[in-house]
């Protein structure tokens, strides 16, 4: 198995001549990345962020058919969406589990509404139809006292039973780094903090590849370089305008970015053994309380509001966290406050402009979540849309359309293709469950505890940088491990101690790992501060 190795990839790039060029490293871009090495193609991926940096490592986890989406009538994208859901969990066992789900069921004097109750559970039942029985269980009516001893804090008053469900979750930023790995296994190219400046194009104007310019935090001077591409695919997500720009200025917008936020609390202010559907009745949606795995915290989201600003700066504000707590707080006797919030985290989903003639929905939550791919005049294959859940599905559609430009290519060979480190049997371990079958190479480095209390050791800090591509704390404390936005404030005091690690590793001076740490701290603090809550301060 080949590590991810960006020195090593960046003098390959450097006027390498590839069949396809994938920009954008987050899930439908390493799907993408991997489906066409897959295929026996050459590939080369590359970011101006770190690996999944974006709405990749910024979902809520989940894996799942999305029950809401039968209200609108998209029965074909739940059946999709189940589908793939299946494909994750039998190709990636290490990163991908089952998850059941309880929504409760209120009422006046011990009686839920019949509508309401009959509402749920043809939902239910269409659901396990579409697709949900995959899983191995249907969904099942419960009790009262059931339903409380999943979510103890339920108000009891008028709670009357519940249902339960099933779907799945897992850890969207590892599961983008792990197809990104699987590949470089499949010969692929890959770096993180590389931009595309520029097209480059033949005689005719056909996109021929791209100037690629290095933009990490060690690429200061760093001169650029030409990739030569048969296809140039448009993997940016929320940022795949910009890209198109590089082609054609001032286009209409083909995205509507929508701004999800979720919140992290301790799992002793917020309890629960598996996750919850709460309604928030004045808003026609509902949001999910879901446990952390192996860590003691729960986290709560997300929202789902139209966004005008900043693509690279999406925050959590305070007005977002009032509307979370508020939510939660109406259901159950937990009086969180903001005092109780110990991480953030703000993702943009790369919606669809309704096309021309079509009506414009004002609530981004009724906009579909369908993809789409289209080639430009000058060749670019550009995907839009869709979920992380439908990654795979997203990824053989576009490079379906590669492969006819390029007159040559396997047919599609992802719906059995086991990821990297992909083991035989589910772990239930911490290294197993983050690293699969590369748990014991990742124990053999330092299995020292990196926070009383908590799962990660000082073996995934070496692993990250030396095996994963992480370039600074970010990628680390962010993405690799999740620890920023599972308690920013742990985060924040480990920062100087895995600084050292890293710097130790990477070849930072005193100076620079300093710099790490401040500006790390300035990142963390940007969050807190824009949701209304207090600072992380350094050990």
């Amino acid at each position: 198995m080949t590590a991810l190795n960006r020195s090593a990839a960046l003098a390959q790039l450097a006027n390498a001549e590839v069949d396809v060029l994938v920009i954008g490293a987050g899930m439908t871009g390493a799907g993408i990345a991997l489906d066409a090495a897959a295929r026996g193609l050459s590939v080369a991926i590359i970011d101006k962020d770190d690996i999944a940096a974006g709405t990749s490592s910024k979902s809520s986890k989940l894996v799942h058919g999305g029950l809401r989406y039968l209200q609108q009538r998209e029965f074909r994208l739940v059946y999709e969406n189940l589908y793939e859901r299946q494909r994750l969990l039998e190709n990636a066992p290490h990163l991908v589990s089952p998850l059941p789900f309880l929504i409760p069921l209120f009422g006046k004097n011990g009686v839920v509404s019949k509508t309401v109750a009959r509402s749920y559970s043809t939902a239910l039942w269409l659901y396990d139809v579409t697709g949900g029985l995959r899983i191995g269980k249907r969904h099942q009516r419960i009790s009262k006292a059931t339903a409380e001893g999943h979510l103890p804090n339920l108000r009891t008053d008028r709670l009357v039973a519940g249902f339960l469900y099933f779907d799945a979750r897992g850890d969207d930023a590892r599961v983008a780094l792990t197809l990104v790995r699987s590949a470089v296994d499949r010969g692929a190219l890959a770096a993180n903090y590389v931009s595309a400046v520029e097209f480059l194009t033949d005689g005719s104007g056909a996109v021929t590849g791209v100037v690629a310019q290095p933009v990490g935090p060690n690429d200061a001077g760093a001169p650029s370089f030409s990739i030569h591409a048969r296809v140039v695919v448009n993997a940016a997500g929320v940022w795949a305008d910009d890209v198109r720009d590089l082609e054609t200025v001032g286009r209409p917008a083909s995205i509507r970015p929508a701004k999800g936020v979720h919140l992290t609390v301790p799992a002793d202010r917020l309890p629960c053994d598996i996750a919850a559907v709460i309604p928030v009745i004045s808003d026609r949606r509902s949001i999910f309380v879901v446990p952390w795995p192996e860590v003691p915290y729960t986290f709560i989201g997300t929202t789902d509001t139209a966004y005008e600003g900043s693509l690279d700066d999406p925050r959590c504000t305070d007005e977002d966290v009032a509307y979370l707590l508020n939510a939660v707080n109406a259901v159950t006797t937990a009086d969180l406050t903001p005092d109780d919030v110990t991480g953030v985290w703000a993702g943009l989903r790369p919606l669809l402009q309704p096309d021309e003639g079509e009506s414009v929905k004002e609530r981004t939550a009724d906009l579909s979540r369908r993809h789409k791919v289209h080639t430009t005049t000058a060749g670019v294959v550009t995907v839009t849309g869709g979920k992380w859940t439908t990654y795979r599905k997203m990824a053989e559609d576009t490079v379906d359309v590669v492969v006819k430009h390029l007159g040559r290519g396997a047919k599609c060979t992802t719906k059995h293709l086991r990821l990297h480190g992909a083991p035989a049997v589910a772990p239930t371990d911490h290294l197993g469950m983050r690293y699969g079958t590369d748990a014991d190479a990742v124990a053999a480095l330092d299995t020292t505890p990196l926070i009383e209390g908590l799962p990660y050791s000082a073996a995934e800090i070496a692993y990250a940088v030396t095996e994963e591509m992480a370039q600074d704390l970010a990628d680390i404390l962010l993405r690799r491990l999740r620890l920023g936005i599972q308690d920013a404030y742990l985060a924040a005091k480990v920062a100087p101690a895995v600084a050292a690690q890293a710097g130790a590793l990477l070849g930072w001076d005193a100076e620079r790992i300093d710099r790490e740490v401040a500006t790390f701290l300035a990142t963390l603090n940007a969050d807190l501060e824009a949701a209304g809550l207090k600072p992380a301060e350094p050990k």
